[in-house]
């Protein structure tokens, strides 16, 4: 597919990890593996980095792709969410005449993500869906450990009758990994991210999905390149 915007959000408040999208990994700023993997798929006039932060705009630029906007203060707060700010970018393309078939939200958080996984979750979209999104398989399982508690107090499990007792007997349960999303611009514009239900899975590994939000997740992500692992 070639008319896709590549979107990749970038605020530069980050109380977890200070200067996050900028902080280099294995002597690259963070921002740039996403960057990489986007110009595998698109030129440069279809990636679009959103960011409100003077200082990611330049460390961008000094990557010879250009900020076409910086993001108002208003989509600047912790309180933004991805739908406002993916519109807001939409808008500013479709005012200068451009319309596309999809976008593709890449965040800087999920810098293991290849150009092969993007390729075949794009394989996987059609106008007819919402949205393809990456997911792994998650460790907790609802059916099996996962328990809620009850107005009397006692935990019940989530979902089933509780009488799942190997994991392998449990229907498969999948959580978003961060890392790719695929959207239709037309969903987006009549639902928003909240409402799509027309959702299909592009299924990645534990290692490949490390989304990266505390000091904690940044040691792992350098101990996986040390020690070469992908």
């Amino acid at each position: 597919m070639e008319n896709l915007l590549i979107i990749i959000p970038a605020r530069g408040g980050s109380k977890g990890i200070p200067k996050k999208n900028i902080k280099p990994l294995n002597g690259k700023p963070l921002i740039y593996y996403s960057i990489d993997v986007a110009r595998e798929i698109t030129t440069d006039e279809n990636i679009c980095v959103t960011t409100d932060d003077e200082e990611i705009i330049q460390c961008v630029k000094e990557y010879g792709l250009e900020v076409p906007f910086k993001r108002p203060e208003e989509l600047a707060t912790d309180y933004a969410g991805s739908n406002e700010v993916i519109l807001h970018a939409l808008d500013f393309y479709e005012k200068k005449g451009k319309n596309y078939d999809c976008i593709i939200l890449l965040q800087p958080t999920s810098p293991f993500r290849k150009s092969q996984f993007l390729k075949e979750a794009i394989e996987l979209y059609h106008p007819e869906i919402d949205m393809v999104v990456s997911v792994k398989e998650t460790s907790s399982n609802p059916y099996y450990n996962c328990f809620e508690e009850t107005s009397n107090g006692y935990l019940s499990i989530s979902k089933g009758d509780g009488t799942i007792e190997r994991r392998q007997d449990a229907p498969k349960v999948y959580e978003f990994n961060g890392s790719i999303y695929v959207i239709n611009p037309s969903s987006l514009k009549k639902k928003g991210l909240s409402h799509f239900s027309k959702i299909k899975k592009y299924v990645m590994d534990d290692l490949y999905s490390i989304d990266i939000d505390t000091m904690f997740d940044w040691k792992i992500a350098e101990l996986i390149i040390k020690e070469q692992y992908i």
